[in-house]
């Protein structure tokens, strides 16, 4: 029996449930705060209160739980409990195709860089790419369909592979499932839609599933971006880490941009977001395109 288990028992047995949303004190709030903190990167401001209170309410209430301070100690002592928490509380919000400009300039412009360089003897047919906060897959799978559309039909063929990570578990259990209502794949070109997503029947009607063609090239991995690598030795052509940066303080985001940039191939791409930029290491990338940089040169020293 887990922790969290155990304390929903306890309370069972003395037959109290409490429906009410208990009540987070600025005391217990600054326990989660820092351990979010330390967890995720994750800084939550104090005006943050209510939206923890918020996603963590209803979570106290399926275990019987009446203080957040009892809570706390839940989490604490049971790893399972910390995951569902820290699913709780990171924010996960994306479409496909976000951001236009960046999927304009990686067809316009990266990709007919990269068959160049193909065609000169100067890299392989292989390209990898990191989608490293992929929430529910409409990012890593928005890049496959445009990968694959570009580069289908070339010759010699093209070895694509996508890896999708994230820190919540349970948008990445929604994303390798790779199901969608319709109303919600609108941003697919309509091109694209066609040639790589299922449209549900009967049961499923209303539905849009992605296609064997896009699952076989994006897999999916739980990691935490603050202190883990990805399970790959070799750099990735491109990064993408597309606003995640904004919810880290200072010090945690330039930790996080260094070892991004680390795994950018000498004439690869990190993309971040819209709101985000590389000044915390710039003398350490150049500006490349919308939102994208690429890894300066070392500088040399001595002579």
């Amino acid at each position: 029996m887990t922790g969290a288990e155990a304390s929903r028992a306890t309370v069972a047995g003395r037959g109290f449930y409490d429906a009410v949303t208990p009540q987070l004190n600025d005391r217990d709030f600054a326990r989660f705060q820092k351990l979010i903190l330390d967890e995720t990167g994750i800084y939550l401001a104090p005006v943050k209160k209510a939206l923890l209170v918020g996603r963590l309410g209803s979570r106290l209430r399926h275990l019987g739980l009446t203080k957040f301070r009892d809570y706390f100690e839940v989490v604490i002592g049971d790893e399972a409990e910390l995951v569902e928490m820290l699913d709780r509380v990171c924010t996960n919000e994306t479409h496909f195709f976000r951001d236009p400009r960046q999927f304009t300039f990686l067809r316009k412009v990266v990709i007919p860089e990269w068959q160049r360089q193909a065609a000169l003897g100067l890299r392989n047919r292989s390209i990898r790419i990191w989608s490293a906060a992929c929430s529910s897959g409409e990012e890593p799978y928005s890049l496959a369909m445009l990968l694959k559309n570009e580069l289908d039909s070339c010759r010699p063929a093209w070895q694509i592979d996508i890896l999708a990570t994230d820190l919540s578990t349970r948008v990445l259990a929604k994303a390798r499932e790779g199901v969608w209502p319709a109303e919600k794949v609108t941003e697919i070109p309509d091109a694209l839609l066609k040639k790589y997503m299922l449209k549900g029947v009967r049961a499923q009607a209303g539905k849009i599933k992605v296609g064997p063609e896009i699952r076989e090239i994006v897999h999916f991995d739980r990691l935490n971006l603050i202190d883990e690598a990805p399970p790959v030795r070799s750099d990735f052509d491109a990064i993408f880490c597309r606003n995640v940066l904004i919810y880290f303080n200072a010090e945690t985001k330039k930790d996080v941009l260094t070892r991004l940039l680390s795994r950018v191939a000498p004439a690869g791409y990190l993309f971040l977001g819209q709101a985000e930029t590389m000044n915390a290491i710039s003398d350490r990338a150049k500006m490349a395109g919308p939102g994208a940089y690429q890894p300066l040169e070392p500088r040399r020293t001595g002579a």
